[in-house]
């Protein structure tokens, strides 16, 4: 990768004028202004400051020990200490063929590879999945593909709600109101009822309650009985989940309810109790704050009428039960010391964040070596808002079934499709109506901020023109098009040919596709797919610019062979792209 040779000869030179310099922190990344050049480091400001030196003095002597003349036609220094390069165009042409040879072009695997576990989606139990799972989803697989892609290990890891105190009401509907044949039809609505009527019986009668709690007390003792029902109950869910899932293309390496960490529980509460981190508290068990942060940045506190008071983290109820941060900490304690990751990461909306805070600062109170070595990462995110801009529903103020978006986006891309080619067959049309459905979908979900609450409007995500993934599928048949035209073994012939940039859109679209490496290393540190997004959106711009003022089929000789080298990386990285963020692509359109 070009960045990388030049940052290379960089840290050379600059250990030649520095010898005792560490060059972990310089970096040579794309110019933000084209103008200024192709490539720029501003590292030389920082380690001049560090001893006392004047910067542009250190960069005319970095300058002075850097041979990048084979590489670049100018190397400016700018300001206090900039160093900008200009790339030569006889020197992208070579990366791009060498690029062009490798099964994943401008993809670079991590030098040193970490294990990452990625937790995301966990729907519950005996409730069909709804809009909002899309987001843990969609944004949980996304990272997952991206880490998998830059080399590192990837545990993932679907966090099942399926145990508390909702089981007793099921359980007591399940033995009393259960409809066989409707279980039968659809599970997970007629879970849904026995829930809704019990949940009604036992707001209005205390009694009824009572006996919930009874059905849940047998179930967390190991009755049989019970403990059969609930096994069914995680069965038909599961079933469920894995029909979604399987639409989206997404799977998970492990799937550890909340139930697996159970045996845990007492023991993680008896130790925080043993090495005075928890206490009790009017018959319960909570962690306290310990003054070490100010009382405004301290979750275990919360101001009431202009008074700190405690705001504990509870690990023990008062009836004996134990709630999500038990269960959150021995799942830490577990995936410490079964996969040794060396981050976990949370894909959980942002309304969790207080309780990521007080589960993080908790942990590190508790097991502060095991801590120390492990990044707990809570990535967050915004609601999903109707076009009117309050939370998506449906018609009937009801939450939108997930199941049923997906239909709905099939339907309406079919609709797009046959208006567009109603010569294909059904089936064609149906199958290319699932790709772009579903990749709007996805895609839609993605393209915002990840923490901003967006507006879902069908219109928008189905357009063939704008930020969308119907745009970039598009742009995708494009090129495919290019290939079908320009006959049998283009793509070999292209990459073996010789190659010369020199139109000023062949030169944009090549410096862009030189940035898809940086921009997953990116998205990967900063856990945002839609840096990802907005690079394709970008690169489809480009490439339609280029396929205007650049024509690859009438050109001949070596300006051939460059643009469908072009053409080839650029739906090469539009397809890896698009399947990084869990999105595919179809030939035609």
């Amino acid at each position: 990768m070009l960045h990388l040779t030049l940052q290379a000869k960089l840290h050379a030179a600059v250990r030649a004028a520095l010898p005792d310099a560490d060059t972990t922190a310089v970096l040579v990344r794309p110019c933000l202004d084209p103008r200024h050049g192709d490539y720029q480091s501003n590292a030389l400001i920082g380690l001049a400051k560090q001893r006392k030196l004047n910067p542009r003095a250190l960069a005319e002597q970095v300058k002075a020990a850097l041979d990048v003349a084979e590489l670049c036609d100018a190397l400016d220094i700018a300001g206090p200490g900039f160093l900008n390069f200009r790339v030569r165009p006889a020197a992208l042409a070579a990366v791009l063929q060498a690029e062009a040879a490798k099964e994943q072009p401008f993809v670079a695997k991590a030098a040193q590879p970490r294990t990452v576990v990625i937790d995301f989606s966990s729907p519950n139990v005996a409730k069909p999945m709804h809009v909002g799972h899309i987001r843990s989803t969609g944004i949980g697989d996304a990272l997952q593909r991206v880490f998998r892609l830059l080399g590192h290990r990837v545990i993932s890891d679907n966090h099942l709600g399926d145990w508390g105190t909702q089981f007793g009401k099921l359980l007591l509907g399940w033995k009393q109101i259960l409809d066989r044949d409707a279980l039968a039809r659809e599970p997970i609505a007629e879970l849904e009822r026995l829930y809704k009527v019990i949940n009604a019986e036992c707001d209005a009668n205390p009694a009824r309650l009572e006996e919930a709690k009874q059905e849940l007390v047998k179930l967390q003792a190991g009755d049989a009985e019970n403990t059969a029902v609930w096994q069914e109950m995680i069965r038909v869910s599961q079933r469920q989940f894995d029909a979604v899932y399987g639409r989206l293309g997404v799977k998970f390496d492990h799937t550890l309810g909340e139930s697996f960490y159970n045996p845990q529980l007492s023991a993680v509460v008896t130790d925080l109790l043993a090495r005075g981190i928890a206490r009790e508290s009017e018959g319960a068990v909570g962690v306290f704050s310990d003054g070490s942060l100010p009382p405004k940045n301290d979750p275990f506190l919360v101001n009431r009428d202009g008074e700190w008071v405690a705001d504990p983290a509870l690990v023990r109820k008062s009836d004996g039960g134990f709630n999500y941060m038990t269960t959150d900490l021995a799942t830490i304690d577990y995936r410490l010391k079964t996969w040794a990751p060396d981050e976990i990461i949370y894909v959980v909306d942002d309304r969790q964040a207080p309780h990521f805070r007080k589960l993080f600062l908790t942990f590190a109170r508790w097991q502060a070596d095991a801590a120390a070595r492990v990044k707990l990462n809570h990535v967050g995110f915004g609601k999903i808002l109707g076009e009117d801009g309050k939370p998506f529903k449906t018609r009937s103020g009801d939450t939108v079934k997930l199941e049923d978006l997906l239909n709905e986006a099939e339907e309406r891309a079919l609709a797009v499709v046959t208006e567009k080619n109603p010569d294909l067959s059904e089936a064609e049309r149906r199958e290319i109506a699932r790709i772009v459905g579903l990749g709007a979908v996805k895609y839609a979900d993605l393209l915002p901020n990840r923490q901003s609450d967006y507006q879902f409007s069908w219109d928008k995500m189905l357009a063939l023109q704008g930020n969308t993934a119907p745009y970039l599928q598009y742009a995708y048949t494009r090129v495919r098009s290019i290939f079908r035209k320009s006959g049998a073994n283009a793509e070999t012939g292209a990459r073996n040919a010789e190659t010369a940039l020199a139109a000023a859109d062949e030169l944009a679209l090549a410096k862009h596709l030189m940035n898809f490496g940086l921009v997953l290393e990116t998205v990967a540190d900063e856990c945002r797919p839609n840096f990802l997004c907005n690079y394709l959106y970008e690169l489809a711009g480009l490439f339609a610019r280029f396929y205007e003022s650049c024509p690859v089929l009438k050109a001949e000789g070596t300006e051939r062979a460059t643009r469908l080298l072009l053409c080839d990386l650029t739906g090469r990285v539009l397809r890896q792209g698009l399947a990084t963020l869990g999105i595919e692509v179809t030939e035609q359109m």
